[in-house]
């Protein structure tokens, strides 16, 4: 198992796509072995997804993602995660021994946000 964990300045990044890095954790039998820092390859619809896919990810842990970044991670096998905040090791450590925390995606694309939110 891979978990990625998009991040900047060791902590989960408030917007998966604006992120600056990901670290993909590798997984053995329920433990961490081992991880690796990619850097982003830019923020541009489908791109994401498809290089975290390429790398073999199985979990992408983010503050916040848009339903349509969502829709294309599910469609490729990849779990998204949203509503994450903290140190890059505690998301993975937490999501790995069933206590992580996911709280409101912190991006703002909230699905049926453009017809539905009135002031």
């Amino acid at each position: 198992m891979k978990i990625a964990v998009a991040f900047e300045n060791g902590n989960v990044c408030p917007h998966f796509g604006h992120a600056p890095f990901y670290r993909l954790f590798d997984v053995s039998g329920g433990s961490i072995t081992g991880s690796t820092d990619h850097q982003s390859p830019g923020h541009a619809p489908g791109v994401l997804p498809k290089w975290l896919s390429e790398l073999k990810a199985d979990v992408i842990i983010a503050g916040g993602m848009g339903p349509r970044a969502e829709e294309l991670f599910i469609s490729l096998g990849i779990k998204p995660i949203t509503g994450v905040s903290g140190t890059v090791e505690d998301a993975a450590r937490s999501f790995l021994d069933g206590t992580l925390t996911q709280g409101q995606s912190s991006c703002g694309h909230v699905t049926g946000e453009a017809e539905d939110h009135h002031h």
